[in-house]
């Protein structure tokens, strides 16, 4: 009987050990943001069963990344929300204090804010705000740790070289004037944003974000109803700039398409004409099968269209050739991403008038012209 409980324990005991062995295997063999991801979720599925709020999480940001200001670095990060931190310990010594995390760290700026304040400096709200660290979970894993919106960097700079400046630093304390105003030319023209973005690497995923959302207000999901949105007079002074003789029951060189595409579509906003282009089907010859600007939303893209139309007839009509009016409209309008005159050849000379109503890739004027 004893030997039959002792084999029982000695194989409950191999198998633990064979799950404790193949769980640091698989740790092994998962890439080091798979490991980071398992336990993060291990940790919020703890928090949510001891009913605890569990802190933010960093999206971006790395220790090998930190902010970089001259010699001083300082880990940065940008939380799931969008909001900027600077690690506390980083930030301790970024501005010259020793270091330090928790309430401990916390205290050591407030602390120094709160002496600065007793001798009339204007600390602007910082003690208060050194006395609320942000708690987040780095975006390479790890502990929980405290940081600062990144906006209080400038902030205590500003406060500590002021200090400085009326003398109420005090001797022992005079390296932080010279650490503030080391880090406030840092960033002086640049902004504390902008460098966190950069360091963290945010910056590229806000452009693309920012993209998104300019798309998302003038690219409408769904083909609108044809209405006739380009007036007569866009054609008309195209057609004077070039000394070409206009007849509105004529057809339109195809060379006007593209040249609608450069000098309204591609300078309505960022990205605009390749969504519009990508979203437009075209038929076997090769042309849109829909006008481009009936994918234009009705509260936004379409107005605007309306709005820099009215603008470029305007700027045709002032100008006395096509040469003027593009050189006029790159300055204006330049477009989006580019900032150079539309590449004419030096001996450029517009078609002849026979040329101009007689080729052969003439529209009909009804269905209206393609814009492609």
């Amino acid at each position: 009987m004893a030997r039959f409980h002792c084999r029982v324990h000695v194989g409950v005991g191999a198998a633990l050990i064979a799950g404790v062995l193949l769980r640091r295997r698989r740790a092994e063999i998962l890439p080091p943001e798979r490991r980071s991801e398992i336990a993060r979720e291990a940790a919020y599925q703890r928090w949510a069963e001891e009913g605890k709020v569990p802190p933010i999480l960093a999206k971006y940001g790395a220790l090998d990344r930190p902010l970089r200001i001259g010699d001083i670095e300082i880990p940065c990060y940008v939380l799931s929300d969008g909001t900027r931190v600077l690690a506390q310990r980083g930030l301790q010594s970024g501005i010259g204090l020793s270091q330090g995390g928790g309430k401990s760290g916390a205290r050591r700026i407030a602390e120094l804010m709160a002496g600065l304040a007793e001798n009339g400096i204007d600390v602007r709200g910082l003690v208060a705000r050194a006395n609320s660290p942000i708690r987040f979970i780095p975006s390479h894993g790890g502990n929980q740790a405290d940081g600062y919106e990144a906006t209080i960097l400038p902030d205590i700079c500003a406060v500590l070289i002021e200090a400085q400046q009326q003398g109420q630093l005090g001797k022992n304390r005079e390296h932080l004037a010279h650490r503030a105003a080391q880090l406030q030319h840092g960033f002086a023209t640049v902004g504390i944003i902008a460098l966190v973005d950069e360091a963290t690497g945010y910056q590229d995923f806000r452009r693309r974000d920012a993209l998104a959302r300019i798309l998302e207000r003038f690219v409408a999901k769904e083909l609108r109803p044809w209405v006739k949105t380009f007036p007569a007079d866009y054609y008309k002074q195209i057609f004077r700039l070039n000394g070409w003789l206009y007849d509105d029951k004529a057809g339109r060189p195809g060379v006007i398409g593209h040249w609608t595409n450069n000098i309204i579509y591609k300078r309505l906003a960022p990205g605009v004409w390749e969504e519009l282009k990508r979203l437009t089907p075209r038929t076997t010859r090769g042309g849109h099968k829909d006008k481009l600007f009936q994918r234009l939303t009705d509260d936004v893209g379409h107005p605007k269209l309306r709005e820099h139309l009215a603008a470029v007839v305007m700027l045709m009509k002032y100008s006395p050739d096509w040469r003027v009016f593009i050189e006029r409209l790159d300055k204006e309008f330049p477009q989006w991403g580019k900032n150079y005159l539309l590449p004419f050849p030096e001996d450029y000379a517009p078609p002849d008038d026979d040329t101009a109503t007689n080729r052969g890739d003439q529209q009909p004027e009804s269905p209206p012209p393609s814009f492609n």
